[in-house]
């Protein structure tokens, strides 16, 4: 008796021994709706993580990797946080992100070491200990020297510049920011100046080919960039001048529609795409990189976990909205992690035992499989 009571125990403490199944995927063939179903990410002990603002995600050795931008509380910043998917259970504290000495003199070193708004990571894809991360807002960033300030100002977007960030893997499991690059776009590509509305996405295609992700651009409209990355990418510290493919993207005439996450994907042809997250319309777009294809919105609908029936209540509580800020590719699943919304993640409150989650600004982590019917 006292072993089956350890056992419950143990099951509400991390959540695996009850639901932790989702039904079916659903898929509405008229409308392309899909219905995903998420679970609470828990920390080591079993508790419900707290206000982590997830602005990524990574498959990486079995596991998942997320990290969290400047508006997290401050545990959980500037590190990366390893999640188990099959329990959705973070893996202890996690890797902290630390300067390297070699960036000590960079011009960007006061910003990198001072709560950076760090959005999207990648794996290198021929060594799985090197990472790669972006920067965003850098608006509240100390002024840099008059000499750095001349060699970094022309963006061709923010006054401050975007940086795209290498990591490094040590031996004593912490991560260190070895070499930066600023990002560049050409004016005629009219960026625009949007200091909260650079890029949230990264993904590695092919031959070392970098996609970048724009949340939206001087028209309002969401933007896809390269980088080559090769093996000479980080003997300079002088901007990246992007590039800009030829895909068939989606253009609205009205609203805010930013992509915030994006994997790659290969289908069993050898069709390439990226599959990626519209955060704000609860959207997949599936963007044939070939550039032949017009990009296939797929909506989503949202659930989220509940551990006990209160309140007529039970299994899962459709979400107003989720937010999703990173999506990543394992095998044939689809995994996803929400960013949660400060100014609308309350909403989403229905049932009593979900409340404190929400009003917490807990994140869940979804997952759905991947359909061969998304790239026909």
């Amino acid at each position: 008796m006292k072993k089956l009571l350890g056992v419950l125990l143990v099951c509400v403490l991390i959540g695996a021994c009850s639901k932790q199944t989702p039904p079916p995927t659903i898929v509405k063939p008229n409308a392309q709706s899909i219905s995903v179903y998420g679970h609470w990410i828990r920390e080591f002990d079993g508790s419900v993580m707290q206000d982590s603002q997830p602005s990524g995600l990574l498959s990486w050795r079995d596991k998942l990797i997320s990290l969290s931008d400047r508006s997290a509380i401050p545990e959980q910043r500037l590190r990366l946080h390893l999640i188990n998917p099959h329990t959705a259970q973070l893996d202890n504290q996690g890797m902290p992100l630390t300067l390297a000495d070699s960036l000590a003199t960079s011009c960007f070193a006061s910003y990198l070491s001072d709560n950076p708004d760090l959005e999207a990571i990648v794996n290198d894809p021929h060594d799985d200990t090197v990472f790669y991360m972006v920067t965003e807002d850098a608006s509240y960033a100390a002024v840099m020297s008059p000499e750095c300030q001349a060699k970094y100002r022309d963006s061709g977007a923010t006054d401050y510049p975007i940086l795209l960030v290498r990591l490094q893997l040590t031996t004593n499991n912490t991560v260190l920011m070895t070499h930066v690059r600023p990002i560049q776009y050409a004016a005629s590509m009219q960026v625009g100046n949007f200091p909260n509305d650079g890029i949230e996405a990264l993904a590695f295609g092919k031959n070392r080919t970098l996609y970048l992700g724009l949340e939206k651009d001087l028209n309002k409209q969401a933007r896809i960039f390269t980088l080559q990355m090769d093996k000479d990418f980080w003997h300079s510290d002088d901007f990246a001048q992007v590039n800009e493919p030829q895909l068939k993207l989606p253009h609205f005439e009205h609203g805010n529609h930013p992509i915030n996450g994006m994997d790659y994907y290969q289908n069993d042809v050898g069709q390439e795409f990226l599959i990626a997250s519209a955060r704000n319309d609860e959207s997949l777009w599936i963007i044939d990189l070939a550039g032949k294809r017009d990009t296939r919105i797929i909506k989503m609908e949202f659930y989220a976990e509940l551990n006990a029936d209160t309140d007529n209540c039970q299994d899962w509580e459709k979400m107003d909205n989720a937010s999703i800020e990173g999506v990543a590719v394992m095998d044939e699943t689809l995994w996803m992690v929400n960013d949660p919304w400060k100014e609308v993640y309350k909403k989403n409150i229905i049932c009593s035992q979900n409340r404190p989650n929400y009003e917490q600004y807990s994140p869940l982590l979804f997952n759905v499989a991947i359909e061969p019917s998304w790239f026909e």
